[in-house]
């Protein structure tokens, strides 16, 4: 499926491509509705369509991905929400056998996310993927989400990059879209990345369901 020989660097999507999406959904679209309701005297029907427009009025941006700005507009300690529910962050149980075998393929790892850096830190404290990568940017040290452009070329220039051997794989049709735009020269779909929920379907990309489908490839390439 991948020229693995023409790849000498690995892009890789935390939530939902390393780890099961499973968590998010459920954070953000039960929990922070729950507290939400409690907060303000409403049905949870109420706060979910609240804070579903407010989702839908930043997607795409910063702010989407952001915790401070959802702590100030919710009025909730998202932070502290997090740290209740850890034992919810799961690793996609195909994730590690990948990192490994991309290491032993000599290809570089390095974890591209919209993660705010303190969601990150947690997410690292509390599962096993830090030993899987080389590196890792939020794409907040950027002022700019994996949508943009920009981001592409921070992220191009701090790791010193040559973007045509750059393989990109993420849950995101539109983020898949915007990194071949910027250059990156191979990309990737993940099309489970929630656990509980249906496969996804991808229009302009290669994408698959597990990793052990890449291993055999992978590493016959590094033989």
């Amino acid at each position: 499926m991948l020229p693995w020989n023409e790849i000498d660097t690995v892009l890789l999507d935390m939530d939902g491509t390393l780890l099961d999406l499973h968590f998010d959904n459920h954070f953000w679209l039960q929990l922070v509705p729950r507290e939400l309701s409690k907060q303000r005297s409403i049905s949870v029907k109420q706060a979910s369509e609240l804070v579903e427009k407010q989702y839908a009025r930043v997607a795409g941006t910063l702010d989407w991905y952001c915790l401070d700005y959802w702590r100030d507009t919710l009025e909730l300690d998202i932070l502290a929400l997090h740290r209740d529910l850890v034992d919810r962050i799961q690793m996609r149980q195909d994730s590690m056998p990948f990192l490994q075998a991309l290491e032993q393929a000599g290809k570089l790892r390095i974890l591209v996310t919209n993660a705010h850096p303190d969601n990150l830190q947690l997410k690292l404290e509390h599962t096993e993927l830090r030993r899987g990568l080389d590196k890792l940017i939020s794409s907040h040290e950027t002022g700019y989400p994996k949508e943009h452009p920009a981001f592409w070329r921070a992220l191009f220039a701090k790791f010193d990059l040559d973007p045509g051997r750059c393989l990109f794989i993420d849950d995101s049709e539109p983020i898949l879209t915007a990194a071949q735009k910027a250059g990156a020269g191979f990309q990737l779909g993940i099309k489970n990345p929630d656990s509980q929920k249906p496969h996804k379907q991808f229009r302009d990309f290669p994408a698959i369901h597990d990793y052990h489908l890449l291993l055999d490839d992978l590493l016959a390439s590094s033989r």
